[in-house]
């Protein structure tokens, strides 16, 4: 027995030798991050917000009465040599007061001058059904109205902000030059007042996802699909997500949900999306700055706002416009969405300190609009394509790839990883199996179980050898008597009993007989594999 054992394992083992075999081989193996990104580039997509408005800024005014008793203390604290006598000193006490409470020194009044603008604001959102449900922040289509009224200022009033500051500054030149320290303290002052001041009429808004291009990211030519805002919850520090429709589509690419649980601190986080430093980046070409930005990084602490609200803090690298964006684990699963940045103590933005709203929220969010997210025909197909292409199986992926081309023509990916494959296998760098590679694999997982249960059944039939049959040489009631260091019975059985399940004396088990002994007993039922709740089925879609 233990000569064929040995020659069945010797054979398999020089089939597994066989030269040319790409098992056999060791392969650099493709990372994680860059598998993760592949799958999730295609769900991912870039948001565009558009605000329009006319707004209405009132002309500065001072208020005679305050600016008079400034006028006062200055002049006192000159006195007793508080502040310096020469002008720019003056003018930059003034100045400072009047920007540390410029509601008090000046007032609005008329003119009111009013212009057309219109500003736009990106951030990232993701397929999770295939008829064009999608997920994103709430702060990226409902934004707080002062934090709105605060880009309208920077961006649409930058030309009545630099003709009121020319006006301040050639007041006070009237008397002396200004220093560069006062026009700064100046323009704050305008920049101030007339965003405090600004009205804004009836706000027009609309998004759009700006649908990626073959091969990845926006150009001229791709197209704005129109969303609609079906639910929002609220800004940070509240439950910041919020859930999109785009009408008319099928089998687009989706995220699959995990769980908060899914990661703990200390795992590594990843991040996709379209971070505004790089889509703002003038010098970078259009479709290259459009695609998505992956980076990873630890899972630092758990953490809650004051309103009660889960938040995680991650190292990952993010910036404006990843808002919204979807976070994963080592899994490929969405455990949350990023949301926004912790500031340092001079509220600038800290760095690669990034707040993940957990995906239980998101979840919950869901349920309250009956969507339940469904991985697309074209994602699970478009998955087990990449599983094989990143083995090298480039005529098993190319197949599943044209599969996903079928479902999903606009796909921004698989044109390519089409070409990229067929390339491969022109040049000979397939490595998918043959049939008959795969066959002896199979065989030799049989040819694994074949031994197992042959040593076992060996096992048994040894330890069924030393164990006395129900009768003896002495004729009936007779019986071997105990070996000396054997074990008694199991409970319920007689002392020297066979055991129900084990092989008895007899021909088929290898124990001699005995003339005028009683006949052979039962062959006992074969071994069982084992099984029962711990055994786990391979995770689905292992290959």
């Amino acid at each position: 027995m233990r000569r064929l054992i040995g020659a069945l394992v010797a054979v398999w083992l020089a089939v597994l030798a066989v030269p040319g075999t790409a098992w056999a081989e060791e392969k650099k193996e493709v990372p994680l991050a860059t598998r993760l990104a592949a799958k999730s580039h295609p769900a991912v997509q870039l948001l565009a917000t558009t605000y329009s408005a006319t707004l209405s800024v009132p002309t500065a005014e001072p208020n005679n009465a305050e600016v008079q008793r400034l006028a006062q203390e200055t002049a006192r604290r000159v006195l007793n040599g508080e502040i310096p006598r020469d002008d720019q000193s003056l003018y930059k006490y003034i100045l400072e007061q009047f920007a540390a409470d410029v509601d008090r020194f000046l007032k609005p009044s008329e003119p009111v001058r009013t212009v057309e603008a219109k500003v736009t604001g990106t951030c990232t959102g993701w397929w999770v059904t295939p008829d064009g449900y999608m997920v994103t922040g709430a702060h990226c289509v409902k934004p707080d109205a002062e934090e709105l009224g605060r880009t309208f200022a920077k961006q649409a009033l930058d030309q009545i902000n630099k003709q009121d500051v020319a006006a301040l500054i050639q007041s006070i030149a009237q008397e002396g030059q200004a220093s560069s320290a006062n026009v700064e303290i100046a323009t704050r002052i305008v920049v101030n007042f007339n965003a405090k001041h600004l009205r804004i009429g009836e706000t027009q808004q609309s998004t759009a996802v700006l649908q990626s291009v073959q091969g990845g990211g926006v150009d001229k030519t791709a197209k704005e699909l129109p969303v609609e805002v079906v639910s929002a919850g609220e800004s940070y520090p509240g439950k910041d997500v919020a859930l999109l429709k785009v009408n008319g589509q099928q089998n687009l690419p989706t995220l699959e949900l995990g769980n908060d649980d899914d990661v703990q601190v200390g795992d590594t986080l990843y991040i996709d999306g379209f971070p505004g430093t790089v889509t703002n980046n003038g010098s970078l070409s259009i479709d290259s700055k459009l695609q998505p930005t992956f980076t990873q990084g630890p899972y630092n602490a758990q953490r809650s706002t004051q309103g009660g609200v889960p938040y995680f803090q991650t190292q990952a690298p993010a910036y404006g416009g990843n808002s919204g964006g979807p976070v994963f684990s080592d899994s490929g699963r969405v455990v949350g969405i990023l949301i926004a940045g912790l500031n340092d103590t001079d509220g600038q933005s800290a760095q690669n300190q990034q707040l993940v709203l957990p995906v239980s929220v998101v979840k919950e969010h869901l349920n309250g609009k009956n969507v339940k997210p469904v991985a697309s025909t074209t994602t699970v197909s478009y998955n087990k394509a990449l599983d094989s292409y990143f083995k090298r199986h480039y005529k098993r992926a190319l197949p599943k790839f044209r599969e996903v081309q079928a479902l999903n023509p606009g796909h921004p990916y698989v044109n390519k990883y089409i070409s990229d494959s067929q390339a491969a296998i022109n040049a000979g760098k397939d490595e998918t199996p043959s049939p008959i590679i795969v066959w002896v694999l199979i065989g030799g997982a049989v040819l694994v179980v074949v031994i197992i249960v042959v040593v076992l059944v060996s096992t048994l039939r040894r330890r069924s050898r030393r164990r006395p049959g129900p009768g003896g040489p002495g004729g009936p009631g007779g019986g071997f008597p105990p070996v000396p260091g054997s074990s008694a019975g199991g409970p319920g059985n007689p002392y020297g009993a066979p055991q129900p399940g084990l092989p008895v004396g007899g021909p088929m088990s290898g124990q001699p007989t005995y003339p005028g002994g009683p006949p052979p007993g039962p062959v006992g039922p074969p071994p069982q594999p084992p099984g029962g709740p711990g055994y786990q089925a391979p995770w689905p879609g292992a290959q």
